[in-house]
């Protein structure tokens, strides 16, 4: 098997708040948009997140009980100090919960905050001068 992920799925316990979050709010434009089922973004070359309405999660693993995202973090890295406090901003403005105020991390001069969407997926916003992505693509932390 590559190493590679193309596709991030996240049951989603009310699929029409997660589309007023990140369409509404945040103004994503969804890839492809299901109705009552599922909505896909294209976060980065060849990466798809999508939000699926937890039943329909459920239904597809044959399993009741996987209704919720747990244990899980998507990480959206910024260019400035400045940067991560004005995206927290912006994720409260469209109605998300800020869990973890801007502040300096435990280690690499990382300054990050937390915060969820209405649905408790959460987001890391995050500095971190030892990150960056080469031409080539691949991710170098330093």
């Amino acid at each position: 098997m590559n190493q590679a992920v193309h596709f991030i799925t996240c049951s989603t316990l009310d699929l029409d708040a997660a589309r007023r979050f990140y369409v509404d709010g945040l103004g994503w434009q969804a890839l492809v948009d299901v109705p009552g089922e599922i909505v896909f973004f294209q976060v980065a070359p060849g990466v798809v997140l999508g939000l699926f309405d937890a039943v329909k999660f459920a239904d597809d693993l044959g399993d009741a009980g996987a209704t919720g995202v747990s244990g899980l973090t998507l990480s959206h890295n910024v260019e400035s100090r400045t940067a991560v406090d004005r995206v927290v901003e912006t994720l409260s403005a469209a109605g998300g919960t800020v869990r973890t105020p801007p502040r300096d991390g435990a280690f690499g001069g990382i300054y990050h905050a937390h915060v969820t969407d209405p649905n408790g997926l959460i987001w890391e916003i995050a500095h971190n001068p030892g990150w960056r992505i080469e031409p080539s693509g691949a991710v170098v932390l330093a």
